[in-house]
């Protein structure tokens, strides 16, 4: 399923962002991927951290919580890293550079939209 993430006050956080809220789609995560292209993310729940391990590509990880403010973010997290924040429920991995480019920040309030067909 793919949704849109929005920040409550308005502001798109990711376009096309896929839940992996089951164990296998988690654990695969973005394994095998040569890229993440701007507008798309992952978002995995629950979670608490990740792993870059195998990883081709850097990626923007946002840690959310169990209302999906943001309590954490990473930028530009590189191959073979780790990163967790205590307390999240969620991560959402985008691609490098996107908590700058759409403003992200500690705080923040996302939201979950339907995307339509």
């Amino acid at each position: 399923m793919a949704v849109t993430i929005e920040r409550s006050g308005g502001g798109v956080v990711c376009e096309r962002c896929v839940i992996a809220d089951r164990a296998v789609a988690r654990m695969k995560g973005l394994l095998g991927r040569a890229a993440l292209p701007r507008g798309e993310g992952l978002l995995l729940r629950p979670a608490s951290s990740i792993h870059m391990w195998f990883m081709r590509f850097p990626i923007d990880a946002v840690f959310l919580d169990e209302e999906l403010r943001v309590v954490r973010v990473v930028r530009d997290l590189l191959p073979w890293r780790i990163a967790a924040k205590r307390g999240a429920r969620a991560v959402l991995e985008l691609p490098a550079g996107e908590i700058e480019r759409r403003g992200v920040r500690e705080g923040d309030q996302l939201r979950l939209v339907e995307r339509p067909g």
